[in-house]
């Protein structure tokens, strides 16, 4: 489904729930990524853990696409692609050493998107459809406690 033009608040909704589920299926294949870049167990862990998160969020998507009668689809999200390849520019020019720092960092950028991407469609939602609204506020709320825990993480690397 094509969408080369958004003219109505629904439109936009519609593209945006679609680049939110791009969105995810990229950071699902970031956390792999910065997952087998980083250096300590406990940074790679914490990846997993998202990954795994993540993958509930794309489920969440999937009923909120259901409950608005939508069909699932995906639309471009061109931030997270790009995320993507500042971090891959990144892990490429550190030093083994620093590579959890970076990948923490990078990590905390996409949650940032992410996080935003979602308080946005909350509010789209939330007069429309009080349960879909609720679901993306679930995926809101592990994007901010996976937050606090890369900067938490971050902070402690870098005393």
């Amino acid at each position: 489904m094509s969408q080369l033009q958004l003219e109505t608040p629904e439109d936009l909704l519609r593209y945006q729930l679609r680049s939110a589920r791009t969105m995810e299926d990229d950071s699902l294949a970031a956390l792999g990524e910065l997952a087998s870049a980083a250096q300590s167990s406990e940074v790679k862990k914490l990846f997993r853990h998202h990954a795994d998160e993540t993958k509930e969020q794309i489920a969440n998507l999937s009923k909120v696409f259901e409950l608005l009668e939508l069909p699932e689809s995906t639309a471009p999200s061109p931030s997270t692609k790009g995320i993507s390849k500042q971090a891959a520019s990144l892990i490429e020019k550190s030093a083994s050493g620093l590579l959890d720092q970076v990948t923490l960092s990078c990590a905390l950028g996409n949650e940032h998107y992410e996080m935003s991407m979602y308080q946005g469609l909350i509010v789209a939602t939330k007069s429309l459809h009080p349960e879909a609204a609720q679901l993306l506020q679930d995926n809101l709320d592990q994007e901010v406690h996976t937050s606090e825990e890369l900067l938490n993480k971050l902070k402690e690397m870098s005393a």
